[in-house]
């Protein structure tokens, strides 16, 4: 996994960030009722059953903070969670988009929601879009990207479920997602492979998202 921008120091300053418990905030399902603090956030995108809230709950240390579903499509608002010392950092689940068993009112709803939050959300420092890796990018993963190239939205792509390939065959896969990464204007550079299973890749997520908080908050 490609994590060279990442040193000692920063996967420390990761773990002391995650230390801190965390706690749910709010659910989201209009813009207007989105947190007003100004504090900086990052967010999890993904398609629906990629792992989010499981990978949620790994990084926390936390088995229950992100409610896991056996069902997709389970997350069906914006959730926002404390992070970090003096709660000054937000973390939000996004609601997963690509297969959801609603109406078609309910996922015009969710799509509208997603796409306003990413479009006008000034506190919004990364996106981390968690691609699983079994799968690889798909066509509404590129919708998402095409968006947040569109906003101008920082994002950077997480592989999940990266134990459930041999080392060779997530090689490849991490080739094929970077390259097409590296042609999209606003995805940072470097792929995190990851796995809520094993723990594989939390330190250098929890260490990219700590870069950030060190960088927007003090």
């Amino acid at each position: 996994m490609v994590t060279s921008d990442l040193n000692g120091a920063d996967l420390a300053r990761g773990e002391a960030l995650f230390k801190a418990p965390s706690t749910f905030v709010k659910g989201v399902v209009r813009v207007a009722d989105l947190p007003n603090e100004r504090r900086p956030e990052v967010a999890f995108a993904g398609r629906s059953n990629v792992g989010k809230s499981s990978l949620i709950n790994a990084l926390t240390g936390q088995k229950s903070l992100a409610r896991v579903s056996v069902t997709p499509g389970r997350t069906r608002e914006l959730n926002f969670f404390t992070l970090g010392n003096d709660d000054a950092f937000y973390l939000v689940d996004m609601p997963g988009y690509g297969y959801a068993r609603a109406s078609t009112a309910e996922v015009k709803g969710w799509t509208r929601l997603i796409q306003d939050y990413l479009k006008g959300r000034r506190e919004l420092k990364r996106v981390f879009l968690l691609i699983d890796a079994r799968h690889g990018l798909k066509e509404s993963d590129r919708e998402i990207m095409t968006l947040m190239d569109e906003a101008a939205v920082s994002y950077r792509g997480v592989l999940t479920k990266a134990d459930k390939l041999k080392a060779s065959e997530l090689a490849v896969v991490e080739a094929k997602v970077s390259a097409e990464l590296a042609k999209r204007p606003a995805a940072y550079p470097q792929l995190i492979a990851s796995s809520a299973r094993t723990g594989a890749g939390l330190p250098e997520l929890r260490a990219a998202i700590a870069t950030l908080a060190d960088s927007q908050t003090g």
